[in-house]
C-alpha cells in the first residue's frame, strides 16, 4: 500500500522517467522542487527510521554533513544504490530516478545559497578567525579539530544561522559537540568532548585536544552537559563590526 502511494506521488509529480537515468553527468533532478518533494516522501518511508526524520542520524550517520565534507552527488547515489558492506546500510533495488530524487532532497536540506549580505571585510575577518577561532576550528589545513571543520561551512549554513551559532553556540548544539566533564578520584575536573564510550569506559578529547581514556570506576562522576564547549561571543567579546568581518570571511568558505 505504501509503495503504491509513493508511486502515485511520483507519477503526480511527473518524475517517473525511464530507468536509464544513471550517475553519469550529475543529478538530473538537481534543484528540482518537485523531485525534492518526491525524494522527501521516499526518504521518510525508506531511510528515516535509521537516519532520522531530519536526516541528522539516529542509529546511522548524519547525512546532512555529506556535502560539508565535499561529497559529490554521484557518490551519495552510489552509496544508496550499493549500500555499505559490513554495516546496516543495505543495497537498494529502487530505480535510478527514485534514488536521484532522494539525493536531490538530501542536498536541498544540506546546502544553502551563497551569502547575499556583503557587509564586512573578508581579510579582516580572516585575521579574526585566526586569532579567535582557529584554536578549535579548521579551515583547509590550518587550525584545530576540537570543533567542526569550517572549510565548506558557507555551503551548509546560512549567514543568519552562523551569526546565531557565534553569539549563542549553546542555543542549538549537536550531541557530538556537547561538553562533558570528568571528575577524577583526586578531584580534578577534565572538560572535553566524548570520542568513544561504553558501559565501562570513556574516551574524551580535552580542551587542549589531548585524547584521554578512563575506566568509569576510576572516576567520581561523569557530568553530561547540554552546553557547547564553545563560549558565547557577545558584543563585549566580539563587536558587531568584527562579527560582520568574520561572517564575510566565513561566507567565502564553500570548499
Amino acid at each position: 500500500m505504501v509503495h503504491m502511494l509513493l508511486t502515485c506521488l511520483l507519477l503526480a509529480l511527473g518524475i517517473l522517467m525511464p530507468l536509464s537515468v544513471s550517475g553519469q553527468g550529475g543529478n538530473p533532478y538537481d534543484a528540482d522542487p518537485a523531485a525534492r518533494r518526491a525524494g522527501a516522501a521516499l526518504f521518510a518511508t525508506r531511510c528515516a527510521e535509521c537516519h532520522g526524520a531530519d536526516a541528522r542520524g539516529i542509529g546511522a550517520p548524519d547525512l546532512t554533513l555529506l556535502w560539508a565534507a565535499g561529497t559529490e552527488d554521484e557518490r551519495v547515489f552510489r552509496t544508496i544504490q550499493r549500500g555499505v558492506p559490513g554495516s546496516n546500510m543495505p543495497s537498494s533495488s529502487a530505480p535510478d530516478n527514485e534514488i536521484w530524487a532522494i539525493v536531490a532532497y538530501l542536498k536541498g536540506i544540506s546546502t544553502v545559497s551563497p551569502f547575499e549580505d556583503n557587509v564586512g571585510d573578508p581579510e579582516q575577518g580572516r585575521e579574526i578567525f585566526l586569532s579567535m577561532c582557529a584554536r578549535c576550528h579548521r579551515v583547509a589545513t590550518q587550525g584545530g579539530s576540537l570543533g567542526p571543520d569550517l572549510s565548506r561551512i558557507a555551503r551548509i549554513r546560512s549567514r543568519d544561522r552562523l551569526l546565531r551559532s557565534i553569539r549563542e553556540p549553546s542555543a542549538s548544539v549537536a550531541v557530538r559537540y556537547r561538553a562533558v566533564t570528568l571528575i577524577t578520584q583526586d578531584d580534578r575536573s577534565i572538560r572535553g568532548l566524548i570520542k568513544s564510550e561504553d558501559a565501562f569506559s570513556i574516551q574524551i578529547a580535552d580542551t587542549s585536544e589531548r585524547l584521554q581514556g578512563y575506566t568509569k570506576s576510576e572516576l567520581q562522576e561523569v557530568i553530561y552537559e547540554e552546553r557547547s564547549l564553545m563560549p558565547d561571543f557577545g558584543t563585549e567579546r566580539l563587536s558587531n563590526t568584527d562579527l560582520d568581518n568574520l561572517l564575510r570571511y566565513l561566507g567565502t568558505l564553500r570548499g
